[in-house]
């Protein structure tokens, strides 16, 4: 029986940080030996925003050596860089001829990005849901890991997807979406309530899985907590949120259940705690960190994996949209 296909992909914008390791980029190492794992650089999406095009290139290839450090492996799953692959482009107009202006009207992430970016509020930021249906149908996933922001994005794509299947007979797959029970939600540092985000203007509010061991347990030590002195995991008390989140951190690093972390630390002080919980975090990045120094340094070998990968993601999507454009009515020239 063959394996079902999953599709995710991650922005070079910034390096990934503790939130997208735990919360997804784990997963995406675990997943590698049940599903045929299909893993992207989106840098498409990244130019929503405006770049720096030097520091574009370094983090593109940045995040690339990050996954590989993490485990993907690359011999057995596809993990490419977006832009390498024209057809993501292609597909990506062919379905904007497919959906509704109103669709992407609806979309609150436009609502959102657009709140924040008034000085750019360009076409593409409308309309990259449609790059992202065109990232997933191209490669018939049946999966998508998605998480609570993304769900409206992967029922656009369904919605594209039965249009055209509709119109044209079968085409496209449709998607699902992909939750792990095990994937935990890592908050900021400096605001418990809010997620761990790459585009905080806070240093302090994320650990970044390439920050130096002395960098991560200094921003532990100055986490938000509370004034309660006691280490206990109390879901949904706000109060509790900066406990909570480093509850959530240390049992995730060290495979502890949060009652275990609880009784470990029972009578012992906020301080001890969030060292603690830095020298966790920092010992579990460091075999990715020397792994991923390894790998930067390694220029031909990295750019020998991005071409055999363009190289292999252009075979498996050429097939979709040579199907697509036939049946639109485009003329084949080969």
């Amino acid at each position: 029986m063959s394996k079902k296909i999953i599709f995710s992909g991650i922005q070079p914008t910034n390096t990934p940080h503790l939130g997208n390791y735990l919360g997804a980029l784990k997963n995406w190492v675990n997943m590698q030996d049940e599903y045929d794992c299909i893993y992207s650089v989106v840098d498409l999406h990244a130019i929503t925003l405006r770049q720096e095009p030097a520091k574009l290139r370094a983090q593109t290839k940045e995040t690339y050596a990050i996954l590989m450090a993490l485990g993907i492996d690359v011999e057995k799953t596809l993990l490419f860089v977006q832009s390498h692959n024209q057809h993501h482009a292609e597909l990506a107009w062919t379905l904007s001829c497919y959906t509704q202006f109103g669709e992407l009207s609806r979309m609150t992430q436009f609502k959102d990005k657009s709140a924040k970016n008034e000085e750019n509020i360009n076409a593409g930021l409308f309309t990259y849901p449609i790059l992202q249906a065109a990232d997933i149908l191209l490669y018939q996933a049946d999966l998508v890991p998605v998480g609570a922001d993304q769900k409206q994005h992967l029922e656009l794509s369904r919605d594209i997807a039965v249009r055209f299947n509709n119109a044209y007979s079968e085409t496209f797959t449709l998607p699902e979406p992909y939750i792990p029970t095990s994937a935990a939600k890592v908050k900021s540092l400096t605001e418990p309530t809010k997620k761990m985000s790459k585009s905080d203007e806070n240093p302090g509010a994320s650990v970044g899985l390439l920050d130096s061991r002395d960098e991560v347990i200094r921003k532990f030590k100055r986490a938000v907590t509370d004034s309660d002195a006691e280490i206990v995991f109390d879901e949904g008390n706000v109060e509790k949120s900066g406990i909570n989140n480093l509850l959530s951190i240390y049992s995730a690093v060290s495979g502890k259940s949060i009652s275990d972390c609880e009784g470990e630390f029972a009578g012992k002080g906020y301080g001890d705690f969030k060292i603690a919980v830095g020298e966790a975090v920092a010992d579990a990045f460091a075999p990715i960190q020397t792994e991923y120094e390894r790998l930067i340094a390694d220029k031909a070998y990295l750019e020998g994996c991005m071409k055999s990968a363009a190289e292999k993601s252009l075979r498996i999507s050429g097939k979709t949209l040579r199907k697509v454009y036939k049946k639109i009515g485009f003329v084949q020239y080969q």
